[in-house]
Formats: C-alpha cells, structure tokens, sequence
C-alpha cells in the first residue's frame, strides 16, 4: 500500500488523464488487502513476494523512463533506504497481519488513520505547528475507529485486526516522515525500488513459505508487486505532472472505500451500521484534511 514519493521531472500530461491515473491508483491500493486476504501464506511471506516482484516491475520501468536505479548514493542516503525500507517492511507486515486476524474492512480502515498520526508526528518529532483544524482531524478520526472497533475486548479477532491496521497507520506514517525529510533529492523510482530491496532482505527468513507456495499465490503476489506497488507507484509519479500531490492525495483516500466494497462483493463481509458510520467519519475526516491543506497551499491569487 505504501504510497510513492513526489517526482523529480515527469513529461506533463493533462488534468484528466491525471486524474484518470490517480483513481486507478486508489483502486489498486483498495484491493491490496482482498489480494493479501487470497493468499494463504502468512503476512511475512506475503510481504517478501511482494516486494520481491515489485524490485523486478520497478527496475523494468526505471529502465524504460531511463531513471537511474544504480546511481551513486551516498552514505547517508544508504541509512535513510535502509531506515524507510524497515519502516515500509514493518507497515506492509502488520496491514496483512490485520487482514489476516480482522477482515479487510477493519484492517484498512485501521491503516486509515495515518493521517491523523502524521499530524501528531509533524508536531512532536518536526516541531512543527499544528492547527485547530490538523486537532479536529485528529479527533474525528479517533472517534471513527472507536466506531469501528468491534468490541472493547482484546480477545475478539476484529478488534486485534484494527489494531494492526492501525499499527500499519502508524509505521506508514514514519515512512512518509523519512521520505519527506530524507529522499526529496533522489529519484522516487529509485527510492521505491531501493526500499523494496531493503523490504526484501528483511524478510528474507520467510523465504520458506514461498518457496511450496502454490500457482495461485504466486500469481497474486505478481498482482501485488507489478500493479500495486510497481505500476501504482509509476501512475502515482505520473499523475503528479498534471494533479497536485494534496489534490493526488486526497482521491487516494478513498481507498477504504475501494477495499471495503471489494470485500463486500466479493467475501460477503458485510460491515455493521457502525462501521459503515466510523468509517465516512474516518473518510470524511481525511478527504477534509486533504482539501484543507489544498486550499492552504493555493497562493492568495489563485483563489481568486
């Protein structure tokens, strides 16, 4: 699910086309947890056979916008791979734990909430100021997982499944934080594909499950590292040459929406009432925050 960096020079295309690009990088994102939830091997292996297919797809398509995969990196831009790589390893691992445990619904709505814990993490790790309104977003997506919560039990699966997602919310939200403040300076495919090394190394001690995994499991795994992660990230990059990344940001936000009716339609995992309403609120909460920050990104003359 990780979503791409900003790009560093991408040929301009237009607003549609953009768009076009961007939707179908939320769909691809919304049906990652009914792949993972298809695969029998467990979240470690899923997550090694994703990234490891999405190192192939990856180096494929640096090779075709003849981006510089094997460019000269520094020591320092190592560590930060090396960190971001960790922390997109450890995001992927406990969203499929949560889909596993919890159901599709629950656990990408838990991953949902990353916004509200970037927000907090701007403030306490970057020092940064947050607002009123970053506070309203942080609490209305606080009181949309207590919605969606199925029980107050830890011994119920669902709620341990959310607090995974969440858990995946909050990892992802360091990897955003590390991109943001350690990557801006390379290229994004070559981030992508460096990371997923990283991801692929880290995991290497779940080789094991892959190695009898069936046809179909690997054929899912090929979904998830060609189309959800290699090709995702491409559109992503390419939808920000004619979209701006908060307005990019924003239409990816509906990928619970994406998830949840996949997982309705196609398991019959019919979300209560209740979840249905934690999650608009959670939905509500980051498509709000995103046109917020869109609107506060605008200069004063473009508003007119």
């Amino acid at each position: 699910m990780a979503r791409p960096n900003s790009p560093t020079a991408v040929p301009s295309i237009s607003h549609g086309r953009a768009l076009f690009y961007v939707h179908i990088v939320a769909l691809f994102f919304g049906v990652v947890g009914v792949i993972g939830h298809l695969i029998t091997a467990d979240a470690p292996a899923i997550t090694l056979g994703r990234a490891l297919c999405a190192v192939l797809t990856l180096i494929c398509v640096g090779r075709l916008q003849r981006r510089p995969i094997l460019g000269v990196l520094t020591p320092a831009q190592i560590f930060v791979l090396i960190v971001t790589g960790c922390l997109l390893a450890a995001h992927w691992v406990t969203f499929f734990q949560g889909v596993k445990t919890g159901g599709i619904a629950v656990a990408t709505l838990g991953f949902a909430s990353f916004p509200a814990f970037t927000i907090l993490l701007e403030a306490a790790l970057l020092r940064e100021p947050t607002r009123r309104a970053e506070w309203l977003t942080v609490a209305l997506v606080t009181l949309g997982l207590i919605l969606v919560t199925p029980a107050f039990n830890f011994a119920n699966e669902g709620t341990i499944g959310l607090g995974w997602g969440v858990l995946s919310g909050l990892c992802f939200a360091l990897l955003a934080l590390g991109n943001r403040r350690g990557t801006v300076s390379m290229d994004p495919i070559q981030v992508a594909c460096w990371q997923n090394v990283v991801v692929t190394l880290v995991m290497l001690p779940a080789a094991g499950q892959l190695i009898g995994a069936s046809a179909w499991d690997w054929f899912w795994l090929a979904m998830l590292g060609v189309f959800c992660t290699g090709l995702a990230h491409f559109l992503f990059i390419s939808s920000l040459a004619g979209l701006k990344a908060s307005t990019a940001g924003t239409v990816i936000a509906l990928e619970p929406v994406y998830g949840i009716a996949f997982a309705w339609i196609l398991f019959g995992q019919e979300p209560s009432p209740r979840m249905l309403g934690g999650g608009a609120i959670v939905i509500a909460a980051i498509v709000w925050s995103g046109l917020r920050r869109s609107v506060a990104k605008t200069p004063q003359s473009q508003k007119k």
